[in-house]
């Protein structure tokens, strides 16, 4: 850098830059090859990917860095190191692909930069939030006048929904935790499957809930919780259920415990990340039956609807609840006619979520949603067909987007899930299922083709054949 830029002001420097877009444009352009290529790049990053990532354990520059640079290094080292949940063949995790309209709102939403917390700030933002809880309610068959509050995942969702619970409970027997806190406050208890996901154990602990005030009830051989083993609950209870067991893609038995909950006066909140929206499809609705009798509910538009990373939605039927329990107020904050977002959601500045979760909502539409999930069905349908057809052993009633596959042994099921995620044909990951090894296949695409499963299946049978001759 000549001594002549080392003087210039950086903000007459910065304008430069924003002023010919040079760093956007680059960006896009890169972002273009990116999702062009993404089909059939290896669906992992291989080790030369991963080492040249140490090229950024670099000392803090001491001069200033033009944009373009900074894209271009991101571009070069940054993009081959990544792995292609854009490809179709990405099967990890409960990871979900990209819709088009999602990402250029993404994008634009971006450059916009809005913080979503006061419709003061960003009145585009509240209106999006404010139409997307309107849609969302009535697209998930909800109780009318249901709030959503949009967060970073269900992590954040499903404390949201606990957090409602465990101030409402108290209330109704006559406790204002807001006023008087926890201390001397009733006890309550926490009933989840054993089988419930980590995120709701850990939102219980946040909560202030240790092992002892939380009972595991057995599951069946599907992870459902085993209705016939539920203790009786009361108006103590904090129910947790689930819409698509994170292992099996099960749902639990909805009409009959939210009626028992609703009976005992127990709060039940449903962990849906992925599997609340079978709601929405009317091959797969049947699966949530009973489910809005339900108190709160959490779940992902990252995850099955494939809008951009991050957007978790907490929706909660008693408004008050939720926006009590997430309460927040000072002499500078001013409250808009409309919504304000901060009142929903456990942090104040945040993104503008709701702008890529209404293009997602708006280019997809009620048809749209309702296509996206039965296809996702089908992919997983037909690997649990085609898998068993080469002699797999499939482990789970295949009723959403979830399959368990294992080999003849739990040592060929382990070398073969190992050898398929170094091959990079396509990535599933791993899983204890009934204290046996197996190889987890996710379907969350809207990318993922009948080829590619093809392909997918015949990786698999590779993986396996190596396996086999490496223990024999």
């Amino acid at each position: 850098m000549s001594k002549a830029n080392e003087r210039e002001p950086l903000w007459q420097r910065l304008h430069r830059d924003q002023e010919s877009r040079s760093a956007i444009q680059l960006a896009l352009d890169y972002g273009g090859e990116y999702l062009d290529a993404a089909p059939d790049r290896s669906v992992f990053p291989d080790q030369v990917a991963i080492a040249a990532l140490d090229a950024f354990d670099e000392p803090l520059p001491e001069r200033s860095t033009p944009a373009v640079e900074v894209i271009g290094q991101l571009h070069e080292l940054g993009s081959p190191a990544t792995t292609a949940q854009g490809g179709g063949r990405y099967f990890g995790y409960v990871n979900g692909g990209l819709l088009p309209a999602a990402l250029g709102a993404r994008l634009l939403a971006d450059v916009w930069d809005q913080n979503a917390a006061l419709q003061l700030m960003s009145p585009i933002a509240a209106q999006l939030e404010a139409v997307c809880e309107r849609w969302l309610v009535d697209l998930l068959g909800l109780p009318e006048g249901s709030a959503a509050g949009l967060v970073s995942g269900t992590s954040a969702a499903t404390l949201c929904g606990l957090l409602a619970g465990r101030n409402a409970l108290p209330r109704r027997l006559g406790w204002d935790v807001n006023a008087l806190g926890l201390f001397g406050a009733p006890k309550l208890r926490a009933v989840l499957s054993e089988g419930a996901h980590i995120t709701v154990r850990k939102s219980l602990a946040i909560l202030g809930m240790g092992a002892a005030q939380i009972e595991i009830v057995p599951a069946d051989d599907q992870g459902r919780i085993d209705h016939s083993r539920l203790p009786p609950l009361d108006e103590h209870t904090l129910l947790i259920l689930q819409a698509g067991n994170v292992n099996s893609g099960a749902f639990d038995d909805f009409t009959s415990l939210c009626t028992a909950a609703q009976q005992a006066g127990a709060w039940v909140h449903v962990d849906g990340a992925f599997g609340l929206w079978a709601r929405a499809c009317q091959a797969t609705a049947h699966l949530t039956a009973g489910i809005k009798r339900a108190d709160s509910w959490s779940v992902d538009a990252h995850k099955t609807l494939n809008s951009p990373y991050d957007c978790g939605i907490i929706l909660c039927r008693d408004r008050e609840a939720l926006v009590g329990a997430l309460q927040a107020s000072d002499s500078y904050l001013h409250f808009g006619a409309g919504r304000d977002g901060m009142l929903y959601t456990p942090d104040m500045s945040r993104r503008a979520r709701g702008v890529e979760l209404w293009a997602a909502l708006k280019s997809l539409g009620r048809a749209g949603v309702d296509q996206l999930v039965a296809q996702l069905c089908r992919r997983a349908r037909q690997f649990d067909d085609e898998l068993r057809a080469h002699d797999f052993q499939v482990l789970n009633e295949v009723v959403f987007n979830q399959v368990l596959v294992a080999c003849e042994s739990p040592a060929l099921t382990e070398q073969t899930l190992e050898l398929l995620q170094a091959g990079g044909e396509c990535w599933c990951g791993g899983s204890m299922w009934r204290g046996e090894p197996v190889i987890r296949i996710s379907v969350c695409s809207w990318t993922t083709t009948p080829d590619d499963v093809r392909r997918s299946v015949a990786a698999f049978v590779d993986a396996r054949e190596r396996a086999a001759a490496a223990i024999a």
